[in-house]
C-alpha cells in the first residue's frame, strides 16, 4: 500500500455532536450500528483487521471496499485502509470532548490527481454518512 504524500489530497469533514465521545466510538466500532450509517461490514476494531464495507454492485463496480484496520484509540482515534477501484486511501476518526459534546473529524487522505471522480465522490460520501451517523447515534440509549 503506498501512503498519502505531497502529491495527494484529503477529503475531511468535520462536524459537532452533542453527545459524549463513548456514542461516536459506539457507532464508529459496533459492526451493526457501522452497518446503520455506512455499509455493510465485518468490522472489529483490532489492529490488523481486515474487513470488508459492502454496498449494492453498481455498473463497473462489484460494490466491495477492501479495509484493514490501522490504529485504534478508544473513544479517541480510529483509522483504517479503503481499497476500492484502484484508489488505496486510510480513513481516520478523531474524537475531541467539547463542553457541548465531541467535535468529529474524519478525514479521507490519499487521492492522486487522476482521481478526481473518486475525491468527489468522497466529498459527497463522508456529508452523507456522517448525517446518517448523526441519527444512528442520536438513537442510542
Amino acid at each position: 500500500m503506498t501512503t498519502p504524500d505531497s502529491a495527494t489530497r484529503s477529503v475531511i469533514v468535520e462536524r459537532e455532536f452533542p453527545h459524549p465521545p463513548e456514542k461516536i466510538w459506539r457507532a464508529l466500532t459496533e459492526s451493526s450500528l457501522m452497518e446503520q450509517w455506512l455499509m455493510k461490514n465485518d468490522f472489529q476494531a483490532v489492529p490488523g483487521h481486515s474487513f470488508r464495507l459492502r454496498m449494492e454492485p453498481m455498473p463497473n463496480w462489484n460494490g466491495v471496499i477492501d479495509c484493514r484496520v490501522l490504529a485504534v484509540e478508544p473513544c479517541r482515534t480510529l483509522s483504517y485502509t479503503w481499497g476500492t477501484l484502484g484508489m488505496e486511501s486510510v480513513v481516520t476518526f478523531t474524537l475531541t470532548p467539547t463542553d457541548a459534546g465531541t467535535h468529529v473529524r474524519v478525514e479521507q487522505a490519499g487521492f492522486r490527481p487522476d482521481q478526481e471522480a473518486n475525491y468527489k465522490g468522497a466529498k459527497y460520501g463522508w456529508q452523507k454518512f456522517m448525517g446518517n451517523m448523526e441519527q444512528v447515534i442520536a438513537g442510542l440509549e
